[in-house]
């Protein structure tokens, strides 16, 4: 180990200015036993710097290397583990706990005895030593005294002590007496050796010849010692004077204390009345005011509501123990019982007249607008109520029970109020709608009732029947026959006036139930709040302490929310509103079953907006639940038309051209378009659209096989060709598919018919050549197929003969009267299918003469015309028609 710690201090610590003073071999405990060296260290400069550093043997193992440092002073505790047993094991406290186990117990003990050494020299704060026995820790080590710090280690700490300024002189004076103290040190020790025994002497002498003055010295001690008994007496009677004193001024201090408490007493005493006479007492003004207050004017009510705040915050101060036994308490108490049961009354008795009064002024209004499509304005009632709307928080806090009753009577009242104005609405927007499809149809509705007045119920106008069926036109005529009236005698001006009347009812219903809900929020204080817990007591807006009512005041309110009670008394109220606005959609349907769709995104907009501003509000659920018949209907709609298309029959005496689904389909779209512009239900009009066009896909092949005048091929390109154009006119982009596909459909067909027609005006020639080919494709060689007796040159000549010029261009002729009475003018395809049948012809053409060419080479056979004389016959049988 000696070796060890000479080469650590040689290597390590002498180039950093460092002593190593004592040194133990560790490793960590409860790991890989991975050993290194523990040393305590100072600095050679001043101030003077205390380190604990891990050192370690390289991973080569030919050096040691410093790995760490802590400073003595960060140093918290040392546990030694176990005071009276060997245990190699101690920990350090620093920042985190380091646990070592060192190679013996006596290095252990080396180590930490070095440290409490260390500690108790260099540092102010001392470290805790726990487990360590007290052999290894000295009392103290005195700062003045040159002694080793590391205990028996042969490197002491510090045995060097510095001489003072005094000392220097004397040494440096006794070596100039003696010339040879420094040449002959042992001649000059032996000379002060000498010395000292003569000063030895000297102090022996003086100690003898000092005897008589040691005597004298304990005469005095002795006669000092009788001065001291002397005035221990006079201090014993002083203690006794003092005594008494002591127990007068306890009997002064208790007097003192006693009249303290009375002070202090008299002090709460004084505090508690002054709590009492503040806090529960009602001024004369607010008496009156509560008792006999004027409730109709504004000065009045202002009057009220100050007492009625006064009063109920006196009533909901929260008393202090043994306050509720004293007599005027109790009086207090019940005054304020008894002005409020008198407030409460006159106030419910003075809302109900309030409300009759109110009532009889809106009456009077209503009858202003019956000829108008407008609902009566609230806002006049609800800003003389709102007056009241303090005093209702107040009746609501004080009287539960009337402030219910007034609740319900206002509702009862409003109801029939609002069910009187909301009847007669409706019944002016029905007038207004049926009269719209009236003047459309040409008086063919029959309706009760003047057009200022209607003089029917509501079922009257449910009863309303469609004259005139037989002007109607058939199930095949048009995709829009629907319901009791034809939507084609239903112009787009009529639409949009109906659009006008729905849009007006849905803006004049909208604004009335929003503000009769912010007023019944508002006037019944129905705002969402969280309830203080029961004996919560809560601070009030002058600082007076309050306490909330009892949870028995608040019984039939437990189960719901403010917010359900708002909704409640709305449903109440509004009653009437979904069933008249189911009444007057089912009406708009039955005028005309496109009305759905102008519903439909009318509808969604306002439920939409309504959403936005409350989602919970009653507006929103009621336009809600209107909104899913709304869907019904119009989904009720597009599954009528697609009936409709399955029962279409076609005349078997005329030819078919456009469907009326197809021309129907084109209307719709063109119709739906315009109000879906914008709309925010988009996405179920695009459901329709695909269900719809799917339907006249199919609708149109299943007519078309069916068909007997016109050919089926022109009935699929007549009308797919006009699916086409529609689409890619409307630029629908769910049906962008359904675009592709028509269009395909069209060319097919077209295609398809222009061949099937040609096969006509050379029909022999056609079945001469077919039967070369089907001689080509069973083997016979191209230039071998004149040797067969049937389709020899003479064969070719006879059957080319029979079609010249003339004959061609007269073939030609009755084949374009064909085709001109296949076609249909509304979709003028006949030059186009014209055209095709041209460019087939010449294809036909040049197939022959290539035949010709290959299976009659040499012979000089042609065709009697040539492609010039036919494109001249196409281009005048045309001009010519």
């Amino acid at each position: 180990m000696t070796a060890i710690k000479h080469a650590l201090q040689r290597d390590i610590f002498t180039p950093n200015d460092e002593r190593l003073l004592s040194i133990v071999n560790v490793c960590k405990a409860g790991k890989k036993k991975k050993n290194c060296f523990l040393c305590a260290t100072v600095t050679t400069e001043r101030p003077v710097q205390v380190r604990v550093v891990k050192v370690k043997k390289s991973d080569k193992g030919d050096f040691y290397k410093r790995q760490m440092a802590w400073e003595l002073r960060d140093l918290a505790e040392v546990d030694a583990k176990d005071a009276s047993k060997e245990n190699p094991e101690f920990d350090l406290h620093f920042e985190k706990v380091y646990r070592w186990v060192a190679s013996s117990t006596a290095e252990k003990n080396s180590f930490i005895s070095c440290i409490w050494k260390l500690n108790q020299r260099y540092l102010r704060k001392k470290v805790e030593f726990v487990n360590v026995s007290s052999q290894l820790l000295e009392e103290s080590v005195p700062s003045g005294e040159s002694q080793s710090v590391a205990g028996g280690d042969e490197d002491a700490l510090d045995n060097y002590q510095e001489l003072n300024a005094r000392e220097e002189q004397d040494i440096e004076g006794m070596m100039e007496v003696c010339e040879y103290a420094i040449s002959n040190a042992e001649a000059f020790a032996e000379k002060l050796s000498k010395e000292l025994q003569v000063l030895d002497g000297a102090n022996i002498h003086s100690i003898m010849a000092s005897e008589k003055q040691v005597n004298i010295l304990m005469q005095l001690l002795d006669e000092a010692l009788s001065e001291v008994d002397t005035i221990e007496g006079k201090m014993s009677s002083y203690e006794e004077m003092l005594q008494s004193v002591k127990e007068q001024m306890d009997q002064i201090s208790q007097s003192n204390r006693l009249i303290q408490i009375s002070n202090t007493n008299n002090g709460k005493l004084l505090d508690e009345i002054q709590f009492l006479v503040n806090y529960m007492d009602l001024s004369k003004g607010h008496i009156r005011a509560l008792q006999e207050g004027d409730l109709s004017s504004s000065k009045g009510i202002e009057a009220c509501i100050n007492a009625s705040e006064a009063l109920l915050q006196c009533m909901n101060v929260a008393l202090r123990p043994g306050h509720e036994k004293l007599m005027a308490v109790k009086q207090q108490q019940h005054l304020f019982t008894e002005l409020r049961d008198t407030f409460a009354r006159r106030l419910t008795n003075h809302l109900n007249n309030v409300f009759v009064h109110q009532g009889h002024d809106q009456s009077s209004v209503l009858s202003q607008h019956m000829a108008e499509l407008t609902l009566p304005k609230h806002s006049p009632l609800h800003r003389d109520l709102l007056r009241y709307a303090k005093l209702m928080e107040w009746l609501k806090n004080t009287q539960r029970e009337k402030y219910e009753g007034l609740s319900r009577t206002y509702v009862d009242y409003m109801t029939r109020l609002y069910e009187r104005e909301i009847k007669d609405f409706f019944e002016v927007a029905k007038i207004k709608m049926a009269g719209t499809a009236k003047e459309g149809k040409g008086n063919k509705f029959g309706l009760h009732g003047s057009s200022g007045k209607l003089t029917g119920s509501t079922s009257s106008l449910n009863k309303l029947a469609v004259q005139g069926s037989s002007s109607r036109r058939s199930q095949s005529s048009s995709l829009l026959d629907m319901g009791n009236m034809s939507a084609s005698d239903l112009d787009v001006a009529d639409r949009t006036k109906f659009d006008k009347i729905f849009e007006q009812v849905l803006s004049e219903l909208e604004p009335l139930c929003l503000a009769e809900q912010d007023f019944i929020s508002k006037f019944f204080k129905l705002q969402q709040h969280p309830t203080l817990a029961q004996g919560e007591v809560e601070e009030s807006d002058g600082g007076v302490p309050s306490r909330q009512p009892p949870p028995g005041e608040y019984r039939h309110f437990i189960s719901s929310t403010e917010k359900d009670m708002v909704r409640l008394m709305m449903n109440k109220v509004f009653q009437s509103i979904e069933t008249e606005l189911n009444s007057l959609i089912a009406l708009g349907d039955k005028i005309d079953s496109f009305h759905s769709l102008y519903m439909l995104v009318k509808m969604s907009h306002h439920v939409w907006t309504a959403e936005n501003v409350d989602p919970a509000s009653y507006l929103s659920t009621t336009l809600g639940n209107v909104l899913v018949t709304v869907k019904r209907n119009f989904d009720k709609c597009i599954s009528g038309q697609i009936r409709q298309m399955e029962e279409v029959k076609i005349s078997k005496k005329s030819k078919v051209g456009i469907l009326p689904f197809v021309a129907g389909f084109e209307e719709f779209a063109e119709l739906a378009e315009t109000i879906f512009r914008n709309a925010e239900r988009r996405g179920d009009l695009d459901k329709a659209y695909v269900k719809l066009i799917r339907a006249v896909f199919m609708n149109v092949e299943k007519v078309a096989n069916e068909s007997q005048k016109t050919p089926c091929d022109v009935v699929m390109m007549e009308n797919f060709h006009h699916i086409f154009s529609t689409l890619s006119h409307l630029k629908i982009s769910c049906l962008e598919t359904e675009r592709r596909e028509a269009k395909h459909k069209y060319t097919d067909h077209l295609q398809s018919y222009v061949i099937n027609s040609l096969g006509q005006p050379l029909e022999k020639l056609n079945h001469f050549f077919e039967g070369v080919e089907a001689r080509v494709a069973q083997g016979v060689r191209e230039d071998e197929v004149s040797y067969q007796l049937a389709f020899n040159k003479q064969e070719l000549r006879k059957v080319i003969k029979e079609y010249p010029g003339k004959e061609v261009k007269k073939g030609l002729d009755n084949l374009y009267k064909k085709v001109d009475k296949h076609l249909c003018e509304e979709e003028s395809l006949l030059q186009v299918v014209w055209h095709s049948m041209q460019d087939e012809f010449i294809c036909q053409y040049k197939h022959f003469e290539g035949l010709i060419g290959r299976c009659y080479p040499g012979s000089g056979i042609t065709m009697e015309f040539t492609i010039g004389d036919m494109l001249e016959y196409f281009s005048s049988i045309a001009q010519s028609h």
